[in-house]
């Protein structure tokens, strides 16, 4: 670990949920000491997220909460005690980065605030990642991704054309645009720091990061005053644009035709779709008169083909295409995630060995990561309490009793 370029770096992590605990994983990946503060009179929904390890439910369990928490350490205080407060000041204390991703006002509940944290810390990064920021109207509103995707327009994008919006689930929010911008800002501060000695306020309102995604359709109704809507896989640019069914069972592959020379070419690998013979000169806008015709014409070959074979000799025709690849594909059969090695097995406490993703980039001369599992429950409490703040085993032990260990 103290090769890895964030080491030395501590974070006293009091984030839960998606994008707050993805952002702390980026940089306990990379060699930060990521310690994650909680409780088990209020548990981070993720650990009673599925999957469950077997299918057995439990708070060391689950395979959401292992993912997004790969090589911290974890305590757990109760924070409505003032002695767990003071111990999570002591925790601060010792830490470059205090990161959490609640509602304005539930850190100040605790005395935890940037105004009080930088009373003892000047020097103190402070991340908050709530749903609308520290200011203005809305700021005290509670949000999720789902909602987040809601508000800035990404769930009314989604679907269908003529159905009510389908939406992405939190995949978006927290686990893209959120985490990372609110990363990126983070290690500027901590450039920052290393030149001026000054810490950092950074208040990211999630909507904002999700709202980026969102760039055509905002550019659409600012340069042309038009209100994108629903077009399902349907594209301008672009036909025929869609997912096909194969062989075999729920197996399908996407197709996506944008010039006449491609046109020819999935004409000329479909072979017996005769039924678009007529259309074979047609230009992109008499494809996209015909859409639903060719789609059907396509959907009756590809049936009978296997989606493998078909993306081969696609993409070797110049056709670009893809299988639609579900879980099992992605573990077991991706060659090239195989190859650079995406996949990490580490031994879990309680779950024994459990895959992990690696980051998706690679840096030289740094090895394989991540190298720790996700930490149980409280794991590291008498750890980080005897080694880092100096508290003697029989402290501990009466913290503990007296639940404010807990």
């Amino acid at each position: 670990m103290n090769a890895l370029p964030l080491a030395g770096v501590r974070i006293a992590d009091f984030t839960w949920i998606g994008a707050g605990s993805f952002t702390t994983k980026m940089f306990s990946d990379f060699g930060a000491d990521v310690i994650k503060i909680e409780s088990q009179q209020r548990l981070d929904s993720l650990r009673i997220s599925r999957p469950f390890k077997d299918g057995k439910q439990g708070v060391n369990r689950s395979g959401y909460f292992s993912e997004r928490n790969s090589n911290k350490r974890s305590i757990t205080l109760n924070l409505k005690d003032e002695r767990g407060q003071a111990i999570a000041r002591r925790l601060i204390q010792r830490s470059d980065i205090v990161a959490n991703n609640f509602t304005p006002g539930t850190m100040e509940k605790f005395g935890l605030g940037y105004d009080a944290v930088r009373a003892i810390k000047p020097e103190i990064i402070y991340l908050a990642m709530s749903m609308q920021g520290a200011t203005g109207p809305e700021r005290d509103y509670l949000g999720y991704g789902l909602t987040i995707g809601a508000l800035t327009g990404l769930q009314f994008l989604s679907g269908l054309p003529g159905r009510e919006p389908a939406g992405t689930g939190t995949n978006y929010p927290d686990h893209i645009p959120n985490p990372c911008h609110a990363a990126f800002a983070v290690l500027a501060a901590l450039r920052h720091l290393r030149r001026t000695g000054e810490g950092q306020f950074i208040d990211v309102a999630q909507t904002e990061p999700t709202v980026s995604l969102l760039g055509p359709s905002v550019l659409d109704f600012t340069v042309n005053d038009r209100v994108q809507v629903r077009s399902g896989n349907e594209r301008e640019h672009a036909c025929p644009h869609g997912v096909y069914p194969c062989t075999g069972d729920d197996r399908w592959i996407a197709i996506s035709v944008s010039s006449d020379s491609q046109w020819r070419a999935l004409l000329q690998v479909l072979g017996s779709a005769q039924e678009l013979e007529s259309l074979a000169g047609a230009s992109l806008q008499d494809r996209r008169r015909e859409a639903a015709r060719i789609d059907e014409g396509i959907a009756a070959v590809t049936r009978g083909r296997s989606a493998e074979e078909l993306m081969e000799t696609l993409q070797r025709a110049g056709v670009p295409a893809s299988v639609v690849r579900n879980a099992r594909d992605l573990v077991e059969d991706d060659a090239q995630l195989r190859h650079r090695q995406h996949w990490v097995s580490l031994d879990h406490a309680e779950m024994g060995r459990t895959l992990y993703g690696a980051p998706p980039y690679r840096m030289s001369d740094v090895g394989q990561v991540p190298t720790r599992a996700a930490p149980l429950l409280g794991e590291h409490t008498d750890e980080v309490l005897g080694s880092l703040l100096d508290l003697a085993a029989e402290e501990i032990d009466t913290l503990r009793t007296e639940g404010v260990l807990t």
